[in-house]
């Protein structure tokens, strides 16, 4: 299967946000793809570094405005597109949700945020509920897709899940990037205990792996800190964890091939769900074992 995955810088302006993603949606799908993955919350800015009522103004409905724009999109160009969107579902309950489109332009399935963050310059838990639609992969003409969205990305229990459920993908749409007071080794070990754990989740169910991620500077609007540094760093990995693209640090719009058949065989050498202890897992549903 041919993906596409979009990394770029994101603006207050959410029709130029959509705008650039179009294009670049188009030269994709012209490039061969099949399916294409966005970064988290790419209609904006990414509004979590501050608490601020206002700010709940910019979630939209679903089905609205927004899916309308995307359908058309999926539609025109015959692809599947996996997008990532603030849903206002009522007055004071709000969502991160990551909405899949079939490339007929129809809604093929929805998946709401379940591990909220709430950090110093993420504070999520302000704005999002944590989802309740549960792990659940979405079926689309190119295959079951295991999405979920970025702190979920950190979670093992998450990833099985989606596997057990017949995912034959994991896609992470992701916001997530430096603090400018943290050292560039101490940078550099975030992102990398940020890699590692993805390529653990497809080694561990067999499982080809997405994440595409935001780059550029955003700054704080309360100007309590220098505002967040977006890696990028967006990459495929294979069902053993090998990378079969790696994006740098500034906006990539590009295509990476997975032998989806691949996977199949590698389930097979490494049979982890047949030798699985399910009798002795128990302790995995509490908090805490003292």
């Amino acid at each position: 299967m041919r993906i596409g995955i979009i990394q770029q810088n994101g603006s207050a302006d959410a029709h130029d946000n959509q705008k650039r993603i179009a294009e670049k949606v188009r030269r994709l799908a012209a490039a061969g793809a099949k399916l294409i993955v966005n970064q988290e919350l790419h209609d904006g800015l990414y509004f979590c570094q501050t608490e601020d009522v206002d700010t709940c103004g910019l979630a939209v409905s679903i089905p609205g405005d927004s899916t309308d724009f995307y359908g058309a999109l999926a539609r025109e160009t015959g692809t599947v597109i996996v997008t990532s969107l603030f849903e206002r579902r009522t007055a004071g309950l709000y969502h991160n949700t990551a909405v899949v489109f079939e490339r007929d332009g129809t809604i093929a399935g929805k998946y709401r945020k379940m591990h909220i963050p709430d950090d110093p310059a993420y504070y999520e838990k302000f704005y999002f509920t944590p989802g309740d639609l549960g792990f659940e992969p979405i079926d689309t003409s190119v295959g079951r897709l295991g999405v979920l969205v970025c702190w979920d990305q950190w979670y093992p229990e998450a990833a099985r899940l989606m596997a057990l459920r017949g995912a034959e993908i994991l896609i992470y749409p992701t916001a997530i990037g430096w603090e400018s007071s943290d050292t560039p080794e101490e940078q550099e070990r975030q992102r990398e205990a940020w890699t590692t754990v993805q390529r653990g989740h497809a080694v561990a169910n067999g499982l080809p792996v997405v994440t595409v991620n935001r780059v550029g500077n955003e700054s704080d609007p309360s100007g309590a800190t220098n505002g967040i540094q977006f890696w990028g760093s967006s990459f495929v990995v294979g069902p053993q964890g090998e990378f079969l693209y790696r994006a740098g640090t500034e906006e990539e719009c590009v295509t990476v091939d997975v032998d989806m058949r691949r996977c199949e065989q590698v389930r097979r050498w490494w049979p982890f769900l047949r030798d699985r202890r399910i009798d002795a897992y128990d302790g995995l549903t509490k908090r805490f074992l003292d």
